[in-house]
C-alpha cells in the first residue's frame, strides 16, 4: 500500500467503481442509523446521525490504513470439519446475526404497534451512547468487507480515503433528508427493514463461505425501489383529486332560489298584519296547576 497518485483510465474507473460502492453502503448505513435514531428523543435525533456518522468514516479511514493488517484477517484461524473460519467470517457471521435480529425486532414492533401502543415510552429506555454503540459495531462489519473489497481493486491509499471521505460527505449531507422520508412514509421504513434483513442473511451466508452474487441482492433491492416509487407518486395523486374535490364549507344552508323582495316587504309593510307576529289569546291545553287555577292564553 502506498500513497502516491498516478491519473490513468485505470485508477479513474477504479475510483468511479468505487465511489458507487461507498455511496450504496453509506445508504445502507443511513438507513439503519436512522431506525436506531428515531428512538431517541428528537433534540438527540440529528447528534445521533451526525455523530454516528462522522465516527463511522474515522473507522473507515483507520481500517483503510490498516489494510496489511485487515488482509490477514482472511486467514483460516479453526476449522469445523473441513470447513474453516477466519477472523474476517466470524465477524460477518456476527455482524449479519445482529443485523437479521435488529430487523426483525423493528419489523416486530411494527406489525404489534408496540411503539404507538405505549405512547413513545420505549423510547425512554434507549440511551444515547447504546445507540452510537449499535452504530459503530455495524459499521464496523460493512467496513471490513468495503475495505478488503477495496484493496483488492487498487493499492493507493489516496484514492480509497479520497472515496471514503467524499462519499460519507455526501451522505452527512443527506442523512436529514433520508432519515425524514424514511420516517415520513411507513411503507419505505418497513422496506428498509426488509432489505437490512435480507443484507443480513447475506452476510451470514458470506461468512459460511456461501457465494451469492451481489446483484442478486441489490438487482431486486432496486426493483422493489422502483415500485414503492409507483406507489408513492400514486397516492400523492390519488391524494391531490380528492383535495380538489373537497368543497369549501357552507356557512349557511343553501335554498332555491326565491324572490326575497317578497318577504322584505312584509316586514316593512305598515298592516296591521305586516312585520308583527299574531299571538293567540285561547287557554292552552293542559292541566292547571291547581283545580282552582285555569290556564289562560299567551296572549
Amino acid at each position: 500500500m502506498d500513497f502516491s497518485l498516478e491519473f490513468t483510465p485505470d485508477l479513474i474507473a477504479v475510483f468511479v467503481t468505487l465511489f458507487v460502492l461507498e455511496i450504496v453502503l453509506g445508504v445502507d448505513n443511513v438507513i439503519f442509523i436512522s431506525i436506531l435514531a428515531s428512538k431517541l428523543p428528537k433534540e438527540q435525533q440529528a447528534k445521533a446521525r451526525n455523530l454516528g456518522l462522522t465516527l463511522a468514516m474515522v473507522m473507515r479511514v483507520i481500517l483503510v490504513l490498516f489494510a496489511g493488517w485487515i488482509i490477514t484477517l482472511k486467514e483460516d484461524v479453526f476449522f469445523i470439519g473441513e470447513m474453516g473460519f477466519s477472523w474476517k467470517d466470524l465477524i460477518l457471521i456476527a455482524g449479519g446475526l445482529f443485523l437479521v435480529y435488529k430487523a426483525v425486532t423493528e419489523i416486530h414492533h411494527k406489525l404489534e404497534g408496540a411503539e404507538d401502543e405505549h405512547g413513545g415510552v420505549g423510547r425512554k429506555t434507549v440511551t444515547f451512547g447504546s445507540v452510537l454503540i449499535q452504530i459503530l459495531l455495524l459499521d464496523l462489519v460493512f467496513s471490513l468487507d468495503s475495505v478488503i473489497t477495496a484493496v483488492g481493486m487498487t493499492e493507493s491509499l489516496v484514492v480509497i480515503i479520497t472515496v471514503v471521505v467524499l462519499s460519507f460527505g455526501i451522505m452527512l449531507f443527506a442523512s436529514r433528508y433520508i432519515f425524514t422520508f424514511v420516517n415520513k412514509h411507513p411503507t419505505v421504513k418497513m422496506l428498509a427493514l426488509s432489505f437490512l434483513l435480507l443484507i443480513g442473511v447475506f452476510l451470514v451466508a458470506e461468512g459460511f463461505e456461501i457465494k451469492i452474487d451481489k446483484a442478486f441482492i441489490y438487482g431486486p433491492m432496486a426493483f422493489a425501489i422502483f415500485v414503492e416509487a409507483l406507489n408513492l407518486a400514486s397516492s400523492a395523486r390519488k391524494a391531490k383529486r380528492e383535495q380538489k374535490r373537497h368543497h369549501a364549507v357552507q356557512l349557511r344552508p343553501q335554498y332555491p332560489d326565491v324572490d326575497e323582495s317578497v318577504a322584505v316587504h312584509a316586514a316593512l309593510s305598515g298592516a296591521a298584519s305586516g312585520g308583527s307576529v299574531g299571538l293567540s289569546n285561547k287557554p292552552v291545553a293542559g292541566d292547571a296547576p291547581s283545580p282552582d287555577e285555569e290556564r289562560q292564553g299567551l296572549g
